[in-house]
């Protein structure tokens, strides 16, 4: 038997999407394999709905496209699987932990390995339960199924009685994975992996199995989160994006992905509930239309932060900054002022003056460095970020590992491991500022706790003490502040538009104190903020309108330079 040509590619997906159509771009390679599996998938019955529908009776078709497309890419000649990696993306609610129980159940009756193992891996115990609990109830609802699989509830198992093959279904731990040579795994709700700091390494060894095992295979289901995608997450939802588009071609990996279309996202289409089936297929099914409206209009009292979790959990909206009631003002116009071209060699080329602006603290914060520019020609700030952090604060700062080591492969942070070389790569960026003619005159605005090091970095390269200055931290940088936040809300302000720092902007928390706000680190809790604090130290230079190094300030020819 000979496998079509295929291709995992869908680039008109968009187009489909909206008219309710497949995004299985491909049909079953092996169309009697996809058959015999979805005979098994649309038998089997869904306890925990009303009258205890089967797949059959209760699920939309998209359902059946990708189970066959699974199913439907083994060879039964070769004992391969053609098409062994596939991703699920679909919003709250559209019964994705309990087709990941049918797909799994449905693997487990059609292999043919004496003792094989397949395996759900879920993020957390309750998550787990999610999978297991419509596992064990569609094998004890139906007693000629109860006569080939024997369910262990305590266990969270399902045994084969022929085959002896398991299905086991296994809170995330490094420790139960280990050792185990599945078949075929399925990986559940994945966005919360991304916040684990073992995540890839774990699910690497839990898909070890598949090099001895040809004809298995690997499931990650999810929604979004209602923080922006990290780590493992992150990983594979560019890299199934790039698959979809066709920028890489990869055959054998397939995703099915529920999201808007960029042009509905820029116009924000997906706040109109008429758009709201786009990422939700189950609609009118496991999904009641009233309830989402219900859900949103909770979510609209409860503000933006809730606003946003409504977005990402049941309508599959990325998140890109996650801002609650205390957020800083100036995190709501962040994201627009954002500029891909705003490099530091765009600075150094564009700007009459510039100042430098840093802050750090311990082993487990950062180093934070921002470079901010004035445009000779539009006389905007333009505003470049790095940081540096010591390989202790992944171990300190679990939570936010995954995180920090994306920030790494964006060229963002350096992750080193002493905390010295940190400091002359800092001092390496501040020297390029100032060899090219451009460092304000007291141009380095700093916060004087614990910066012993960066001083003595500085003024051993030759810059003078007093082009140093200390910047008064808590109240006092009020003024900073409110300056960086009305330039952001003209947009007379522009940045990078990097990842790293749209996380930072999104940590920072105001406390009020009198007529004043601050912004602290310990109000953050181990979110990072430093590179912001670095970018007011900076914004606090700036506003003083230094003179531009070429010439006397624009501000002063025009007569408005105050002293």
């Amino acid at each position: 038997m000979t496998a079509p040509r295929w291709t995992t590619a869908c680039p008109d997906w968009e187009q489909r999407i909206v008219a309710g159509q497949s995004l299985v771009p491909c049909p079953p390679l092996f169309p009697a394999e996809a058959q015999a599996a979805l005979d098994i998938f649309r038998g089997l019955k869904i306890v925990d709905v009303l009258n205890s529908p089967t797949f059959e009776e209760a699920c939309r078709e998209w359902v059946f496209d990708f189970v066959g497309a699974v199913f439907g890419a083994y060879d039964p000649d070769a004992g391969r699987r053609l098409i062994n990696e596939f991703f699920l993306l679909i919003s709250k609610k559209n019964s994705k932990s309990t087709v990941a129980a049918g797909i799994m159940i449905t693997a487990l009756l059609r292999n043919w390995r004496k003792n094989a193992e397949f395996i759900i891996i879920a993020p957390t115990i309750q998550v787990a339960r999610n999978s297991a609990d419509p596992a064990m109830a569609m094998v004890a609802a139906d007693p000629e199924l109860f006569k080939i699989l024997r369910p262990v509830p305590h266990l969270r198992m399902i045994e084969h009685r022929t085959t002896g093959a398991t299905l086991k279904i296994l809170a995330a731990d490094s420790d139960v994975v280990t050792g185990n040579k599945a078949t075929g795994v399925l990986i559940d709700e994945l966005h919360l992996f991304g916040t684990k700091a073992n995540a890839e390494a774990m699910l690497r060894e839990a898909r070890g199995g598949l090099t001895s095992r040809p004809e298995g295979f690997v499931i990650a289901l999810s929604t979004q989160g209602e923080e922006p995608p990290a780590g493992v997450f992150k990983q594979w939802l560019g890299r199934f994006r790039d698959i979809r588009s066709g920028k890489l071609s990869a055959p054998k990996s397939l995703g099915v992905l529920y999201e808007f279309p960029k042009a509905m996202i820029e116009a924000k289409a997906y706040l109109d509930p008429a758009n709201f089936f786009i990422t939700n297929p189950n609609i009118g099914a496991s999904v009641d239309e009233e309830f989402l409206l219900d859900e949103y209009a909770k979510a609209q009292l409860g503000g933006e932060g809730s606003v946003r979790g409504f977005l990402a959990k049941h309508l599959n909206v990325e998140v890109g900054m996650n801002m609650g009631s205390d957020a800083w003002a100036g995190a709501e116009f962040w994201e627009p002022c954002g500029d891909k071209t705003v490099t530091l060699e765009a600075i150094l080329a564009r700007c009459e003056v510039v100042v430098v602006g840093i802050d750090g603290g311990g082993l487990d914060d950062l180093l934070g460095l921002t470079i901010l520019g004035r445009c000779r020609e539009t006389r905007k700030w333009l505003i470049w970020n790095r940081a540096w952090a010591h390989k202790v604060v992944l171990n300190r700062r679990k939570e936010i590992a995954p995180r920090l080591q994306d920030f790494e492969k964006d060229g963002d942070l350096r992750l080193v491991d002493d905390p010295a070389k940190a400091v002359t790569e800092l001092v390496d960026v501040v020297m390029q500022v100032e060899d090219a003619g451009l460092l304000a005159d007291q141009g380095i605005g700093v916060d004087a706790a614990g910066i012993g090091e960066i001083v003595d970095g500085l003024t051993g390269r030759g810059i003078a003490l007093e082009r140093i200055i200390g910047i008064s931290q808590g109240w006092k940088l009020n003024g900073a502040i409110k300056t960086t936040e009305r330039r952001l809300a003209s947009k007379t302000v522009l940045h990078g538009g990097r990842p790293m720092m749209a996380w930072c902007v999104s940590n920072a928390r105001v406390v009020p104190q009198g007529n004043a706000i601050s912004i602290t680190k310990q109000v953050s809790g181990s979110a990072k903020i430093d590179p912001v604090m670095s970018t007011f130290n900076a914004v606090a230079l700036m506003a003083t309108n230094p003179e531009a190094k070429g010439g006397p300030s624009v501000y002063a020819t025009r007569g408005l330079l105050i002293m």
